[in-house]
């Protein structure tokens, strides 16, 4: 257990003042009553089973960071990495600025932050893996690295940076709130070391010592709508009208003058970048995810074309029209698949956990996601043996293996088109305004109709042309799928670009990077998918047969196929999250970028890793 030192000073404890009975959320400070059995468990802070008697083990504490005060000076940061053991590249907590004004006008405004141990953790939620827990113990949110398997994904849902993402370790760790401190009186270690008396700790909705003010906003912090964070704020020097970031977030901060309080409004900051292609820009470490996305969408579309096509008079190849080409064509959607599991795997910190996905199917929906693409490989599985290998089922009896093939094929539809929707909700996050849209869902159906429909269209010409029987009657059939996929990934975008410009800052931010450091980009995927819409209509009505046929299938599929992998790049690579502020160096993606090019990464006391683990 913790030792306090000998002498402690008394602005190192946490003070004993009486509180509301609830919080300005409704949430009550009390986390559970009294008599409880709860009450009195151990924490067994490094293995100690001690409970300590503190009066206010069962209050929810929080952070008071009082902006006027802050002259960044870093010893808060240094006070928690000293007291958590923690590497260059990581900082549970960090302070970044605002600067606003001009000379001799000129404003700076301070921010403190680090795991605000909300009522409400979206990164619990999230977390697939159950690695995070809400303790009734003071109300923290603590988290053990040794179940996190480095997904990564409480990193995107959590709005103020605390999840700390080490690449080199494969794992997450975040704030603790010092419980072991705690537990005996003691503030957190960066609360104590604070020099100006910035940042202070203690029961939410209690004014410390020379407060006056208990904010839950301040400029350049997110809203506090997303997970009820409990930290408090003090802001009253003036500011100017618009701050701005230090940071290559093209972010700024207009205060409402006509909204309540004067807030302080996130919106894009347009520093007239010019409008490039970046393709090395393309590449993220979210490239497992581009790939695992666009191919599972593929294979669910092709299996339901497959299957579903001759119940609606399509022609595709069947059992009993091909039997060696529908085997072959079944299984190698099975091989393809599997090498999208295996490769979504290499996006986690560490692979060889990738089952513990499937610990919190009640909240995340990363393990809905999994658990879907899981059923429905298993069902695409049984309907590939059960109906392409009649050798290994000839032992069962016809009606039971007819049955089987029945059930799994329909079984497999459903869970595949169940599965895509789970896997479009993990990217429904309040957090990262531009995925926060209905787009997702038209994209990801999209793909599923136009990729799967054209694979399976680009096989049957292909099979037809190699025996001499004719196509066109059938691709044609296909051609209206893929173009309706087209139609709504096409309306999707185009909603999603209006929608954007009229968001929140994060989300307007994200379109004009779309818009210039993309912009070529984006704007040649768009010329594609237009093209390859009228493309289908012509080649569809036009019916050509023969090699000229696969020939035209097939271009339109690899136009198609690059529209879909730019696009889903861009996907990834523009997203602004409602990320605290960095500094010039410190939490900077701009300077992190420069490091790695220029070679400044590999110096350990940079702070700056590999981007992927």
């Amino acid at each position: 257990m913790f030792q306090p030192r000998p002498k402690e000073q008394k602005y190192a404890w946490v003070p004993h003042v009486a509180h509301p009975e609830k919080n300005r959320y409704g949430t009550s400070i009390e986390t559970v009553p009294e008599g409880h059995a709860l009450r009195g468990q151990s924490l067994n802070i490094n293995g100690d089973a001690a409970v300590f008697d503190n009066p206010n083990r069962y209050k929810q504490h929080g952070f008071y960071f009082n902006a006027d005060r802050c002259i960044s000076c870093h010893a808060c940061e240094a006070a928690c990495s000293e007291k958590n053991d923690l590497p260059p590249h990581l900082a549970f907590r960090s302070v970044g600025y605002l600067e606003g004004g001009t000379y001799p006008a000129y404003t700076r405004i301070n921010i403190s932050m680090a795991c605000n141990h909300c009522d409400d953790p979206v990164c619990l939620k999230g977390c697939p893996t159950r690695a995070y827990t809400k303790f009734a113990e003071y109300g923290a949110v603590l988290q053990d690295p040794d179940i996190c398997f480095g997904c990564g994904y409480c990193t995107w849902v959590c709005p103020y940076n605390a999840p700390q993402l080490d690449t080199k370790a494969g794992h997450v760790s975040k704030c603790n709130m010092c419980v072991d401190r705690l537990e005996v009186g003691l503030k957190p270690a960066c609360a104590s070391a604070c020099l100006a008396g910035a940042l202070d700790f203690g029961i939410v909705e209690t004014t410390p010592e020379d407060r006056h003010q208990l904010e839950a906003r301040i400029p350049g912090f997110p809203t506090p709508d997303i997970s009820h964070p409990n930290i408090r704020f003090q802001q009253v020097n003036s500011l100017p009208r618009e701050l701005r970031r230090t940071d290559s977030m093209p972010l700024r901060y207009e205060r409402d003058e006509q909204g309540e309080g004067g807030e302080y409004v996130a919106k894009v900051a347009d520093d007239g970048r010019p409008m490039r292609w970046n393709l090395k820009g393309l590449s993220t470490r979210e490239n497992p995810l581009v790939i695992f996305t666009l191919v599972t969408q593929a294979v669910v579309g092709a299996f339901i074309t497959l299957f579903v096509g001759p119940q609606f008079g399509v022609a595709v190849p069947t059992p009993a029209t091909h039997p060696v080409a529908w085997p072959l064509m079944l299984f190698a959607l099975l091989g393809i698949q599997t090498l999208a599991l295996v490769l979504s795997t290499m996006h986690l910190g560490r692979p060889h956990r990738f089952y513990r996905a499937f610990n919190n199917l009640k909240f995340s929906p990363v393990s809905r996601e999994v658990a879907g693409v899981a059923v429905f490989y298993n069902l695409l599985g049984v309907y590939a043996v059960s109906a392409g290998l009649p050798q290994l089922t000839g032992w069962l009896p016809a009606a039971f293996v007819d049955g089987l093939v029945v059930l799994s094929g329909w079984a497999a539809t459903v869970a595949g088109l169940v599965a895509l929707y789970f896997m479009h909700r993990i990217y429904r996050i309040p957090a990262r305004p531009y995925w926060n849209h209905w787009q997702v869902l038209t994209s990801f159906y999209g793909s599923m109709l136009t990729l799967g429909c054209l694979l399976v269209a680009v096989f049957t010409a292909v099979v037809a042309w190699q025996t001499g029987q004719p196509y066109a009657a059938t691709v044609s059939a296909l051609s209206v799928p893929v173009a309706i996929g087209l139609v709504i990934d096409m309306v999707g975008l185009w909603r999603h670009a209006h929608d954007l410009g009229r968001g929140p800052g994060e989300a307007q931010a994200g379109h004009f990077l779309q818009l210039t450091d993309f912009g070529k980009t984006y704007r040649a995927r768009n010329v594609m998918l237009a093209a390859a819409l009228a493309a289908v209509v012509a080649i569809g009505y036009l019916g050509p047969e023969g090699g000229a046929g696969v020939l035209a299938w097939s271009v339109l599929a690899l136009v198609v196929t690059i529209a879909a992998l730019a696009g889903r790049a861009i996907f990834y690579a523009v997203v602004v999250p409602t990320t605290m502020p960095g500094a010039f160096f410190w939490k900077n993606a701009g300077f992190q970028q420069h490091a790695r090019e220029t070679g400044l990464a590999e110096m350990p006391q940079v702070g700056v890793l590999a981007d992927s683990h």
